[in-house]
């Protein structure tokens, strides 16, 4: 009797239902748990293909004659056609980041840091950022449309029931392309912005092309440039694999296209700040 009175007590001192704040909090956790698992999932699922992807790059049944044919032709649409509009980039941003760089040095009376501003400033970050984002902006959204374009008009079901291995015939190239294209044309952009460093060079400070190169050998890390190329490989991987997964993550319906080349564009954007913010931990460590 007496348990039984402290419970009838214990009910009646207690509100029945939860509280507004309560309720909040519960929806809120409840919220922050399912976005959780949807990014847990979805990161996952993205690397367990990545990795799919990424061995059979070094299979050498992947590279028969139609998958060297689409390798080329990926190549050509992002490395050859977009060189007129990546070299305009290059020389305009060149002139503005050596224009900036110089003035400030000459102004400072620092010229022995001449090298490291131009490595580590241009080479590291600026020839690697702005040449992804030329990339994603061109060929991810294009790959994007592409594989959903496929998915809709069941081309990729029609591949796969003539035993078409779409890994090796439609994504190892177009990856392997994103790689390449990544570390070709930041080194341009590289070889490009530093041409117009000796240039600005020669007409502010007098130097000569010799002690320009001496300079930035002298500025230049094996360790920095190991880092930056796999940057660069990264960049090149994820900005093309994405879009893959998202255009194969299409409905049937083509109003899904607009919304799989959105999502896409978002989470290569998302990419490329992770990697950014990565590898900029590795190198200052």
């Amino acid at each position: 009797m007496i348990r039984v009175t402290h419970l009838m007590i214990i009910r009646t001192l207690s509100p029945p239902f939860p509280t507004v704040c309560e309720s909040i909090m519960i929806s809120a956790i409840e919220q922050i748990g399912r976005v959780t698992l949807r990014t847990s999932s979805s990161v996952g699922s993205t690397l367990s293909f990545a990795a799919r992807v990424f061995l059979r790059m070094f299979e050498r049944r992947s590279y028969n004659s139609a998958s060297r044919m689409v390798l080329i032709n990926q190549i050509y649409f992002t490395s050859v056609q977009i060189l007129p509009l990546f070299l305009f980039v290059a020389v305009i941003f060149g002139a503005m980041v050596n224009g900036m760089v110089f003035q400030l040095i000459k102004k400072i009376g620092q010229t022995d840091y001449l090298g490291r501003l131009l490595m580590g400033f241009v080479v590291m970050e600026i020839s690697p950022f702005v040449t992804v984002l030329l990339i994603a902006l061109r060929s991810s959204s294009a790959i994007n449309a592409e594989i959903a374009v496929m998915k809709v008009n069941r081309e990729l079901s029609t591949l796969e029931i003539f035993n078409i291995d779409l890994i090796d015939y439609l994504f190892v190239p177009r990856v392997l392309n994103g790689i390449l294209s990544m570390v070709f044309l930041s080194s341009l952009f590289s070889l490009v912005v530093l041409s117009i460093g000796l240039f600005v060079s020669s007409v502010i400070f007098g130097t000569s092309v010799d002690a320009y190169i001496d300079t930035l050998l002298r500025s230049a890390s094996l360790l920095d440039m190991i880092i930056v190329w796999f940057k660069c490989a990264a960049f090149g991987f994820f900005i093309t694999l994405i879009p893959i997964i998202l255009g194969m993550n299409a409905s049937q319906e083509l109003t899904s296209i607009p919304v799989a080349v959105l999502n896409g564009m978002v989470k290569v954007f998302s990419a490329i700040i992770i990697i950014e913010v990565l590898s900029s931990i590795v190198r200052f460590i």
